[in-house]
């Protein structure tokens, strides 16, 4: 028989459920079970938003520019307003943060996030920001995309999109790049792809190009990095895909052929395969040689790098070692030079993509210096500006005008920073098989995002009622994910740890397994698998267990590249300058010594300068870089209010429109949505200082009530929320709901349910909205009532002295009841005032009407206006005034004699006034728009030009 709590938790499991199959927010399907049934993906609960991948057509899924066609979701452009609002409200960071397993629509909820942040913040679509950042995206979605046996379109990239904002407008973009699976290059999973770059460039290269890149008579079926794993293609569909991507480099500016030019020869890398042969030296005896097949593949791949042949083949199969001072060097069998190859294509397409990325965050905008800063893909804004302020020390004299100049730029970049909004899209869940070291690393990515969540709900709102001795009836009972996470990432016992520790003795997958089972063989969440294999091991993760195999675990931890065969690149033997420059970094520091080669290594994936300036090897290993690169990312989203979007998808299989209860039940169980959901309808998951709920919230109260004092917070408090309740009370739907609304005062903070806070919210906007109609409706009638004395002269004179505006003054007078025109003057005669109607232009005879279905080509215009340098984003300047007066057909220069239709000033107020049919002399036309100006009595005066009436007399030529 089940528990009373197990059928509690069954009904809530149900509820969540059925809200997500109907679209109904959960807070609504507490209070009514009878709602009628509707279709969106999302639902709420409370901020929490909960996402569901429909898996629905939505276009090109690479591309930020499919967003355009797809209708805004209501949902998610209230946590994109909610995002601005509090930014610019408070000028504190926000970060909206997607979470989910992988396939959960994570990605394409990112993309309608910041095309809905553009709509509101940016400008809209039409922009040049949104076109390079769409641009941007576009390029990166293809590199960094994979099909993998969960998810098609599989992001093997994290983004964290940072969008700086500056009084509630969008100022610039900067993209955060964390790229792990680099094994995917060379090695795909069975039913897995590699990225889809290869595949699409494969497919929509011309015949031109393809002989231009030695690619004539390749296709993924005899390419080795690709025939290892899943070879269908749609050719059509790649081939589109692959003509947006290069036009998309075409906006970034970065050249088409440079970048096609190194996939094309890391695609041929893979069939370059080294072989040992043996060889007779003399008195030697027989020496081990390396030689290889496919030779012609290799001149290839050299033509493409822009390097000769003979040196690429000395860096691939040769290596220098220091031995205590003195450099030796030796021939690497097969199986080293073959790993060779494939580190250096793994270097290759990494550096490529963090090249596109600089480049993507390099674009300046008009009015910005943040161009002028490099930028690189693994830091932020701010520690990029302590970058450069390190270099400009070193590279300019202390105290020279440039340092300064820097030194004042990077201060401008830091205030102009404070504010931003990011979107977070990191690695979701997952557990292929068999699972490597990425995929260690990114089931750690999710661990800790899960944990970030945890805390900020659940341990943060616990914590601080226990502290000030708040209690709540609702215990929330969650599952804390700390000890896998230590069990992976702690400083010394760690799995990633110990990793590093058997690198650097040049251990193996065995021995480091050993010692991993000796150090955590108590550890709960650590499994042996079934059959026992002695490369295996099994982690229980919040999301289930997942088996890793360590085989290739030491190897791709190294992650390193020797100095033989970077020096290859050098401009001295490369011809190639983008090639060069993807080893930019590491080749500076190469050649600041003498000796090149001399024996070290350099990491596969790009490093920054400040790790390279004393030219020596970089310390560190593929997880420590990214478990830095994770502390940097925690630590910018720890200072930022955070906006939690939690994605869910439908079903396994992918396919359109189908609800899997048990695939969502399971992710609702790991995301821990029942554990919010409790929190959220009774307990008091929002807190504030009392200062803080007063400056935002003492409207709601009477103004006089208010003590509005230091020592009275409490009470001003109080009498708030007593306000509130007294609203509460009066609406019938509120009171029946079973959503709690409760609060409590503790003794630093104002503890409130999310049933309150919404109601704070809703009365906070309407008072707002009534105090702003009703401050417009005043100054509209008192700007009215100032301007009716002008108008009623204006009516006046094109009425022709018929006596209309007379009777329109006693009309007007007298419809509003003698209210606040009934002081307007009046005139004897009541005549029927006239109608003022302007007569509609008639087109020129001949012409025929516009066809009203006809569309202007946008390319046309385009081409017009870059032709003659115009903007269709800003009006061109006004013309200057003309130095002339055009009457009937002639025209007349200045000084012009006018008479005045009437007085100037009218409160004749002024210095000099002109009284009406004085005759003036016009000296020219006025700087002042719609003026002119009359010397008077050796005064320059500027009269708006329909107070003056030009007199007739002879016309002067010109």
């Amino acid at each position: 028989m089940e528990s009373p709590a197990n059928n509690i938790t069954m009904a809530a499991e149900q509820q969540v459920t059925r809200s997500l199959e109907t679209g109904v927010s959960i807070n609504q399907l507490i209070t009514n079970s009878n709602l009628p049934l509707s279709s969106p993906p999302q639902t709420n609960i409370g901020p929490i938003l909960l996402s569901v991948n429909p898996y629905t057509d939505v276009g090109n899924p690479l591309t930020l520019n499919s967003m355009r066609s797809v209708g805004l979701n209501d949902k998610l452009l209230r946590v994109v307003q909610d995002a601005v609002r509090q930014q610019s409200e408070t000028g504190y960071p926000q970060a909206i943060i997607l979470s989910g397993m992988s396939g959960s629509g994570k990605t394409y909820a990112s993309m309608l996030l910041l095309r809905q942040l553009f709509d509101v913040a940016g400008g809209g679509p039409e922009t040049d920001a949104f076109k390079h950042l769409a641009a941007a995206f576009t390029v990166l979605r293809s590199l960094g995309s994979a099909k993998t046996s969960f998810n098609s379109e599989s992001s093997r990239i994290g983004h964290f999109i940072e969008v700086q904002v500056t009084d509630g407008a969008l100022y610039r973009t900067k993209i955060h790049c964390y790229f792990l699976d680099q094994t995917r290059v060379i090695r795909p999973l069975p039913n897995e792809k590699n990225y889809h770059i290869f595949y699409q460039l494969l497919a929509g290269l011309s015949q031109e190009e393809r002989v231009k890149l030695h690619l004539e008579s390749y296709t993924p079926l005899n390419l080795s990095y690709l025939q290892s794993g899943d070879t269908r293609q749609d050719d059509v569909e790649d081939a589109a895909r692959f003509q947006a991507w290069k036009a998309c480099l075409g906006v970034l500016g970065i050249p088409f052929m440079d970048v096609v030019r190194v996939l094309a020869a890391v695609l041929l890398l893979g069939n370059v395969q080294f072989v040992d042969k043996s060889s007779s030296s003399g008195n030697n005896g027989t020496v081990t040689e390396v030689g290889v097949n496919g030779e012609s593949t290799l001149n290839s791949v050299a033509s493409l790098l822009g390097v000769p042949s003979a040196s690429l083949f000395r860096g691939i199969t040769t290596r220098t070692h220091n031995a205590r001072g003195q450099l030796v060097k030796s021939l690497c069998d097969a199986n080293m030079s073959n790993m060779t190859r494939d580190c250096l294509a793994k270097a290759l397409y990494c550096r490529t993509v963090a090249t596109i990325v600089r480049r993507a965050n390099s674009l300046k905008r008009l009015g910005s210096t943040l161009g002028t800063l490099s930028s690189d893909s693994n830091e932020s804004v701010h520690n990029q500006a302590d970058v450069a302020s390190q270099h400009a020390s070193t590279v300019g004299t202390a105290g020279s005008k440039s340092s300064k100049s820097m030194a004042a730029l990077n201060n401008a970049v830091r205030h102009a920073t404070d504010g931003s909004i990011g979107i977070l899209d990191m690695f979701g869940f997952e557990d292929p098989k068999p699972s490597q070291l990425e995929h260690l690393c990114i089931n750690l990515c999710a661990e800790t995002m899960q944990h970030f969540y945890n805390t900020h709900m659940f341990k943060s709102s616990i914590e601080s009622c226990r502290d000030e001795n708040i209690h709540s009836d609702v215990e929330v009972d969650y599952v804390d994910n700390v000890p896998c996470i230590d069990l992976i990432s702690s400083l010394r016992t760690g799995l990633l740890s110990m990793l590093d520790v058997e690198c650097s003795l040049r251990g193996t997958a065995e021995t480091y397994l050993g010692k991993v089972k000796a150090q955590h063989r108590h550890n709960p969440r650590l499994f042996d698998p079934k059959p026992v294999d002695a490369r295996c091991f099994t982690i229980q993760h919040f999301a289930g267990r997942v088996l890793y195999d360590t085989s290739d675990f030491l190897e791709t931890n190294k992650d390193v590249v020797p100095d033989d065969l970077v020096s290859v690149f050098h401009k001295q033997t490369c011809i190639f300058g983008f090639a060069t420059h993807l080893f930019g970094s590491e080749l500076k520091a190469l050649y600041s010594l003498e000796t090149v080669p001399r024996g070290i290594s350099f990491r596969i994936s790009p490093t920054s300068h400040s790790d390279l300036l004393n030219g020596d090897e970089p310390v560190s290993t593929l997880t420590q870089d990214f478990h830095t690169r994770l502390d940097n990312l925690l630590r910018s989203l720890v200072h930022a209010r955070p906006h939690f979007v939690r994605c869910v998808k439908a079903n396994s299989s992918e396919t359109s429109g189908k609800f899997d209860r048990g695939t969502v039940m399971r992710q609702i169980r790991s995301l821990q949505v029942l554990e919010t959901v409790n929190l959220m309808a009774g307990g008091y998951p929002h807190r504030m200082r009392f200062k803080a709920f007063n400056a935002r919230y003492r409207l709601l109260a009477p103004f006089c009530k208010l003590r509005r004092t230091e020592d009275r917070l409490t009470e001003d408090c109080l009498l708030i929320l007593q306000c509130v309740e007294e609203e509460h009370m009066k609406s019938p739907l509120l009171t029946q709901s079973e959503v709690s609304t409760s609060w409590v005062i503790g003794k630093r903070h104002i503890f409130l349910s999310e049933g309150i806070r919404q109601q704070l919210e809703m009365l906070r906007s309407d008072t707002r909205h009534r105090a702003a109609v009703l401050i417009q409706a005043v100054w509209r009638g008192t700007y009215a009532r100032k301007r009716w004395p002008l108008l009623r002269r204006n009516l006046e004179m094109k009425s022709g002295n018929t006596g209309g505006t007379s009777n329109l003054s006693s009309n007007h007078r007298t419809s509003n009841g003698g209210g606040a025109n009934a002081c307007l003057p009046s005139t004897s005669k009541a005549s029927a005032p006239p109608t003022l109607t302007r007569p509609r232009p008639q087109p020129i005879a001949g012409t025929p009407p516009p066809d009203p279905n006809e569309k202007c080509d946008q390319k046309i215009i385009q081409q017009t206006c870059t032709l003659f340098g115009l903007d269709l984003e800003r009006p061109p300047p006004v013309p200057p005034s003309r130095p002339y007066t055009v009457t009937g057909n002639s025209k007349i220069s200045y000084p012009q004699t006018r008479v005045m239709k009437m007085p100037y000033p009218e409160d004749g107020k002024g210095d000099v006034t002109l009284g009406k049919g004085e005759a003036v002399v016009v000296v020219g036309a006025s700087s002042r728009r719609g003026h002119l100006v009359v010397e008077h009595c050796n005064t320059s005066i500027h009269v708006p030009f329909q107070f003056l009436e030009l007199k007739p007399g002879p016309a002067v030529s010109i």
